[in-house]
């Protein structure tokens, strides 16, 4: 379903790019992101390419935001945070041209400030044991 060989995210949907994917159906996969700003934070992505939430075709916005809420509502309790920040950006501050939603995992006293995102790096093996974490809490 991913389109657009030049786009990382259609490389990682295709199974051409190495991912911790921690959710994976018809419409959507998620996934870490490899810098996190916190560990533990996920970019859910249409498996079509699409580029911004305007051009989310109306029959992938429902499949879409019920990932994005599932990945939301499992993150605080597989990794002990308090709450989430979802987040996404069109155009402007959107690394990769791909949409994707950003659900990171927070705890007061965390450190983020307004739209400051201080980026992190997984140690060796961190990132698949953070991934596996949420799979299991998701399969649950």
């Amino acid at each position: 379903m991913a389109d657009d060989v030049a786009c990382v995210f259609c490389r990682i949907v295709a199974g051409g790019e190495p991912a911790e994917t921690i959710l994976e159906t018809d419409d959507v996969l998620a996934f870490l992101d490899v810098r996190p700003v916190f560990k533990g934070h996920v970019l859910v992505v249409p498996r079509a390419h699409v580029v911004t939430l305007p051009d989310l075709p109306d029959e992938l916005v429902g499949p879409f935001f019920a990932q994005v809420r599932r990945v939301a509502a499992t993150v605080p309790g597989a990794l002990g945070a308090q709450g989430t920040f979802v987040a996404m950006n069109n155009i402007v501050s959107q690394s990769v041209a791909h949409l994707h939603a950003h659900v990171v995992p927070r705890t007061k006293g965390d450190g983020l400030r307004g739209f400051f995102w201080p980026r992190a790096r997984y140690a060796e093996g961190e990132a698949a044991e953070y991934a596996a974490r949420l799979r299991t809490a998701l399969a649950a």
